[in-house]
């Protein structure tokens, strides 16, 4: 069982984790813990006028598990809208305790099929949260950058 959830791709997406640098001086910086497990994550987020990402830098603290979730984040992030990666929260929530589809090739244009590695997560709901982590961190970004923006 272990060995289907720490498998090989899991554990090189957590080896190579990207967007690791902290930014100068981000839009949003949002900390994000699971208490359950330990796993942190800290990300620096800009938005740029359109609603897309222009800018996110990342620090983790986490199981392999949600390195993994993160590295995959962190290639591809860059250049979402804001849409999309509240969509892939719900996406993601789905796959793990509803049994749903991981993000396909329709999905933002099959960036994020690489989560698939995941779906063994399912049956481990103690981890669930530590693979949500990055996704709830960014939206959460996202929103604190909306709602500053918003008009008075």
């Amino acid at each position: 069982m272990l060995n289907a959830l720490y498998n090989e791709k899991i554990l090189n997406f957590a080896a190579h984790i990207g967007q690791t640098e902290r930014l100068a001086a981000p839009d949003a910086t949002v900390t994000h813990h699971s208490p359950l497990c330990g796993s942190r994550i800290t990300v620096d987020l800009t938005l740029a006028p359109d609603g897309r990402v222009a800018a996110y830098g990342q620090q983790v603290r986490a199981c392999a598990l949600g390195q993994a979730a993160a590295s995959i984040l962190g290639q591809h992030i860059v250049g979402q809208d804001a849409a999309t990666l509240r969509q892939l929260v719900g996406v993601m929530r789905s796959m793990l305790k509803e049994n749903g589809a991981p993000p396909g090739p329709d999905f933002a244009g099959g960036a994020f099929c690489d989560l698939e590695v995941l779906v063994p997560v399912r049956e481990h709901k103690a981890r669930h949260n530590a693979v949500l982590l990055p996704f709830e961190a960014a939206v959460k970004a996202i929103d604190q950058i909306e709602a500053a923006r918003k008009p008075v």
